[in-house]
């Protein structure tokens, strides 16, 4: 299983080219067009060329698209199974749709009720970006500044959000 917080997806007769879209919608068509797109559960709906990896939920039945380069994915993996993680590099991540309507706590991804979190958070069009900690360091984790913050900075996971579009 690709994500342990993505339980078998609930969508089992959601056809695999609407997945397939959707997940193709999370990046730009120069991206998208060569990447493997994969179900929640790990199932490959469509082998990729160029290293990249498109997802049609980022969690379990959100209809938010990611898109990942392989950093990414590492991330994910670890992410998923409560493992550790450190970056050795950059990774950047696509949600081109946004994920209006399944935000996530900006403080931690393991929170038990994130609509209900005290620090809620969504957002229109973004991209997200792994890298080494120590670059962190004088980027706000507020997500209500308007610019690029950090997410879930306290923890292994920690990513630069960065928002490249209003949201709809």
């Amino acid at each position: 299983m690709l994500l342990a917080l993505a339980p078998a997806c609930a969508l089992a007769d959601e056809s695999a080219e609407a997945k397939i879209a959707r997940a193709m919608s999370a990046a730009p068509p120069a991206i998208s067009a060569g990447a493997t797109i994969m179900d929640n559960d790990g199932t490959v709906l469509r082998e990729g060329s160029n290293g990249w990896t498109c997802l049609p939920n980022t969690m379990p039945d959100d209809h938010a698209p990611i898109c990942n380069d392989a950093l990414w994915m590492k991330m994910m993996q670890a992410l998923g199974n409560q493992a550790p993680f450190e970056a050795d590099g950059i990774g950047i991540s696509y949600m081109l749709q946004g994920d209006i309507g399944a935000g996530v706590s900006n403080a931690t991804p393991f929170h038990p009720d994130h609509r209900n979190a005290e620090d809620y958070t969504e957002m229109g069009p973004h991209l997200m970006i792994i890298v080494p900690k120590a670059m962190l360091e004088g980027i706000t984790g507020d997500p209500s500044s308007g610019g690029p913050h950090v997410m879930w900075g306290d923890t292994p996971y920690a990513h630069i959000m960065v928002p490249v579009a209003a949201a709809d």
